[in-house]
C-alpha cells in the first residue's frame, strides 16, 4: 500500500513539472532566462546557456500581457554603460607653429560609435564579388553613404577645432575599376554639399591616393589604371568644388630597377596623359624605401609639381640635402603655384629596431619637428587619428581642448611593436606602402 502511494505521489509530480514547463503564463521570467541558448561565432556555430548576468529580465511595464496565458516578454536591450576615461597629463611644450594640424581618412570616437549601426566612417566597400551579385547600385549607396558620413566627421572636426582632414580614397568603392567604374553624378548634389560646409567652416580637405597608383610603371595597363584612379579623386573634388588647396598625393612609386627611366615615365605621364585639372591637383611626396626629397624635388622644380615633405620619411630614407633647405625649396613650388603648403608628420613605433619596424607609425606624436615652418598645414599621420592631433593641442596649447573628446594612448605601446619583423633585404622594386586609414 505504501508503495502504490509513493508511485502515485511521484507521477503527480511529474505531471506538476510538465505542466510547469508547457504553460507560458506560469514561467518566471529567470527560468525562461536560464533555458536561453545562444550561438557562438567562434570557429563553428556552438550553442551554450547564458548565465543569469548575461540576460536582460523585463521590467514590470514589460510583463506579460494579452489573451490567456499571456504573451512572451518584450526583449529589452541593454544599454551600453557610460565609461569614464582617465586622461593623463601631457607634457608641455612650446613652439611657434600656427598652421593647421590635421589627420588621415578615419576618426576613432565616430568610428567604434555603438550600436555598429551609428559608427560613422567613410570607407564602406566590398568585393566585386559582392558587385556581380547585387548590381552597381549597391556599391553606389556604399558611396552615397561614405559621403553622407563625411558631412559628420567635418562638423565633429569642427567642434573640436580641427580644419584640416585627409578624405578616405575608398569614398566611391570600384569607381576606377576598368569594368565596374562609374560616374559620380548620381551623388552630384551630396558632394556639393561637403565642398559648401568645408568653404564655409575654412576646413582643408585633401587625398592620398594608394600605393597602387604608380605613374612610372614599366607596364601601361599599369599607368592607365593609376591614371583613372588619380582621375577619379579629381572628380570628387571637383564635384565638391574644392579649390586649389585640396591636393592628391602620390609617392614616386617603385624603382623597378632603374630609377632614372622610372622618373621619365613618371614625367611623361604626368605631362602627356594627366588631364590639366588632375594635373593641377598633383602632388608628389618623398618615400622611406625608394625616393627620397632629393631624388623627387629636381622633377618638382622642373615640373611645378608641389612636393610634400614627410619628416618620418627623411629619417629613414634621408636625403643628401638637409631638411631645412629640402623645405625652402619646395615651399617655393607650392608659393609660385598659389597652394598653402603641406607637410606629413609621424614617428616611428617604441622599441622598433628593424627598418621594416621602423616604418610602422606610432600611435601618437610626442612633438612637433624641429624644421617646422610657422605657416603650414601639417598631417599628423598616426594611428591614434584626431586623438593624436588633440594630444598635440595639449602640449603646445594650440587650441581648445574638449575634455569629453579625450581618449587615453594604449598602455601597451612603449612596449609593443607592431611592426613586421622581416629580416629579409628589400630589393630595388619594393614599393613604399602608403599611409593607412
Amino acid at each position: 500500500m505504501l508503495f502504490g502511494l509513493a508511485i502515485a505521489l511521484r507521477l503527480r509530480s511529474v505531471s506538476s513539472r510538465t505542466q510547469l514547463m508547457t504553460t507560458p503564463a506560469r514561467r518566471s521570467s529567470r527560468f525562461q532566462a536560464r533555458e536561453a541558448t545562444a550561438v557562438l561565432k567562434v570557429g563553428e556555430k556552438r550553442k551554450r546557456t547564458l548565465s543569469d548576468d548575461e540576460v536582460e529580465y523585463p521590467s514590470q511595464a514589460e510583463a506579460p500581457i494579452g489573451g490567456p496565458g499571456g504573451t512572451k516578454a518584450l526583449k529589452k536591450t541593454r544599454l551600453p554603460e557610460p565609461t569614464t576615461y582617465v586622461i593623463p597629463d601631457v607634457l608641455k611644450k612650446e613652439t611657434t607653429f600656427k598652421g593647421r594640424l590635421g589627420y588621415a581618412c578615419l576618426n576613432t570616437i565616430l568610428r567604434n560609435k555603438k550600436p555598429a549601426k551609428d559608427a560613422v566612417f567613410c570607407s564602406r566597400t566590398c568585393r566585386l564579388d559582392t558587385i556581380k551579385k547585387n548590381g552597381i547600385d549597391y556599391v553606389k549607396d556604399l558611396g552615397r553613404k561614405n559621403v553622407e558620413d563625411l558631412l559628420t566627421m567635418i562638423q565633429w572636426n569642427e567642434d573640436n577645432h580641427i580644419k584640416f582632414m585627409r578624405m578616405s580614397s575608398e569614398m566611391f568603392p570600384f569607381a576606377s575599376h576598368a569594368v565596374y567604374g562609374y560616374s559620380l553624378d548620381y551623388c552630384a548634389p551630396l558632394l556639393a554639399s561637403v565642398g559648401e560646409l568645408a568653404k564655409k567652416l575654412g576646413h582643408r580637405l585633401t587625398a592620398h591616393p594608394g600605393q597602387y597608383t604608380q605613374l612610372g610603371s614599366p607596364k601601361p595597363e599599369v599607368v592607365v589604371a593609376s591614371v583613372r584612379e588619380l582621375e577619379y579623386h579629381c572628380e570628387m573634388m571637383d564635384r565638391m568644388g574644392l579649390g586649389v588647396d585640396s591636393v592628391m598625393i602620390v609617392h614616386g612609386g617603385g624603382m623597378y630597377d632603374d630609377k632614372t627611366a622610372t622618373l621619365l615615365r613618371v614625367k611623361k605621364t604626368i605631362t602627356e596623359v594627366l588631364s590639366p585639372s588632375a594635373r593641377a591637383r598633383l602632388v608628389l611626396e618623398n618615400d622611406e624605401m625608394c625616393y627620397n626629397a632629393a631624388d623627387l624635388l629636381p622633377l618638382c622644380e622642373e615640373l611645378d609639381v608641389p612636393l610634400v615633405f614627410d619628416y618620418h620619411h627623411d629619417a629613414l630614407f634621408p636625403s643628401s640635402i638637409p631638411p631645412s633647405e629640402i623645405i625652402k625649396r619646395a615651399n617655393a613650388i607650392w608659393a609660385r603655384r598659389g597652394i598653402k603648403p603641406k607637410q606629413h608628420l609621424s614617428e616611428q613605433r617604441p622599441g622598433a629596431v628593424t627598418l621594416m619596424e621602423r616604418r610602422a607609425h606610432a600611435d601618437r606624436c610626442e612633438s612637433l619637428p624641429v624644421d617646422l615652418p610657422d605657416d603650414m598645414d601639417l598631417m599628423i599621420e598616426a594611428k591614434d587619428k584626431e586623438q593624436a592631433v588633440l594630444q598635440l593641442y595639449r602640449m603646445y596649447g594650440l587650441c581648445a581642448v574638449n575634455h569629453e573628446s579625450l581618449r587615453p594612448p594604449d598602455e601597451n605601446q612603449t612596449t609593443a611593436t607592431k611592426g613586421r619583423k622581416s629580416s629579409k633585404k628589400q630589393t630595388k622594386n619594393t614599393q613604399g606602402g602608403e599611409e593607412d586609414e
